[in-house]
């Protein structure tokens, strides 16, 4: 049995954007150096789990209580983080202060 391909209709369709290459890899985030500190550095004013002001009665999840939760949000300003898990750690990166990697955290697991 012969494969034969078949002709792509859209092709040269300029409201048709371009197939990828399932090959092509995604561009990373571009690295942004620490600043005041880092996300998690200086005056934490916000939950790095939840993005909720600090408080007292503040909840921490349970799989950040066993260090199995990488942080979402900035501690200082509480922006959302880019996040990148790999198999030997993460690296979170927030709009402001910059970015930080597992391996810079003494204790984590």
């Amino acid at each position: 049995m012969t494969m034969t391909s078949i002709p792509d209709s859209t092709a040269g369709d300029p409201r048709v954007p371009a197939r990828r290459d399932r090959g092509a890899s995604v561009p990373a985030a571009k690295e942004i150096a620490p600043r005041d500190g880092g996300p998690l550095g200086g005056e934490q004013r916000f939950s790095v789990y939840t993005g909720a002001e600090l408080a007292s009665d503040a909840a921490i999840p349970t799989a950040a209580q066993l260090g199995l939760e990488p942080p979402r949000y900035c501690g200082q300003c509480g922006r959302r983080m880019i996040v990148q898990i790999d198999p030997v750690g993460w690296w979170a990166q927030c709009s402001r202060h910059g970015r930080i990697h597992s391996n810079e955290i003494a204790g984590y697991r």
